[in-house]
């Protein structure tokens, strides 16, 4: 494991992370963070391809989805270089297509639609109810944070968001009810401008947490089952309503399927008081020793 580089405050780090050097009006680069396994976190190159597409657009037009595959495990110990490419500006909506690259091998691609902002027919699900107050749950500094290990010290203390899981957490040990579905509160530690374009890829940086644990959770596992290996292979999202990562938010996640080594996921991010703000799909690399 590589050696830990806890930031000081990581709601600076994250906001740091987000801001790209342009280099062109097309091409941008960016840092990484810090992990404990020497990969970069998925939702940071994920987060940081936004980022780049929406400054090739104007404010109003807004990410309503994207969809994305992870190719190649990033180097924490290399900066990150962003393509984008302009593949249609229409009246209403906008697409882009984003390549990651490391030594000039692409690592993530990411395409997106851009809308502006319209009226139309509404409907979202309903958020669960009867819940436990997020305030009254445990986070993961008071879960983790007398431990001395890599894994458990990002957990703790690197991430830039209060995890606090409603059913028991797997971060050492299995659950006691083998089930698919899970859920958490979560929010930002620390304050996040209101800028509607920060807002959006710190929410997105955040849907690439806990989503897989809903395949572990299922199957009786935790992060620290010897030999796991986990990997997200791709991403969609679908923006309904503008977030505010500084109040808490519900993250309802649900697995129909593991298969091949593979497990999916679904998600849905509400606001505290119900809104709908997100749906996401995500397939992961589940590999368990056992099962091979």
């Amino acid at each position: 494991m590589s050696e830990p580089k806890i930031p000081s405050d990581p709601t600076a780090d994250l906001l740091n992370v987000l801001k790209l050097d342009r280099q062109t009006e097309t091409d941008f680069v960016g840092r990484t963070q810090w992990m404990p396994h020497g990969r970069v976190f998925g939702g940071q190159v994920l987060a940081q391809s936004l980022v780049a597409a929406m400054q090739t657009l104007p404010e109003t037009r807004r990410v309503h989805s994207l969809h994305s595959y992870f190719l190649r495990a990033g180097d924490i110990n290399q900066e990150i270089r962003f393509e984008v490419e302009i593949l249609r500006d229409g009246r209403s909506f906008s697409a882009r297509r984003v390549k990651a690259l490391q030594a000039d091998k692409p690592i993530f691609v990411l395409s997106a639609s851009f809308q502006d902002a319209a009226g139309g027919l509404e409907h979202q699900e309903q958020m669960p109810n009867n819940l436990p107050d997020p305030e009254s749950l445990p986070s993961a500094k008071d879960l983790l944070g007398q431990l001395d290990h890599p894994a458990t010290n990002y957990w703790a203390n690197a991430r830039p968001f209060d995890l606090r899981h409603v059913t028991e957490p797997v971060y050492l040990k299995p659950a006691k009810e083998q089930s698919a579905d899970q859920m958490i509160w979560f929010r930002s530690i620390g304050e996040v401008p209101s800028d509607d374009a920060v807002q959006t890829a710190a929410l997105a940086y955040a849907s690439d947490y806990t989503i897989l644990e809903s395949i572990l959770r299922k199957h009786g596992l935790s992060w620290a089952h010897p030999g796991l290996n986990t990997a997200s292979l791709d991403h969609a999202m679908w923006f309904h309503e503008k977030p505010n990562v500084n109040q808490w938010m519900l993250y309802v996640q649900h697995s129909p399927s593991a298969s091949g080594g593979r497990g999916l996921a679904f998600g849905s991010i509400f606001s505290k008081d119900g809104k709908l703000l997100a749906s996401i799909a995500q397939e992961g690399m589940v590999r368990v020793p056992e099962y091979r």
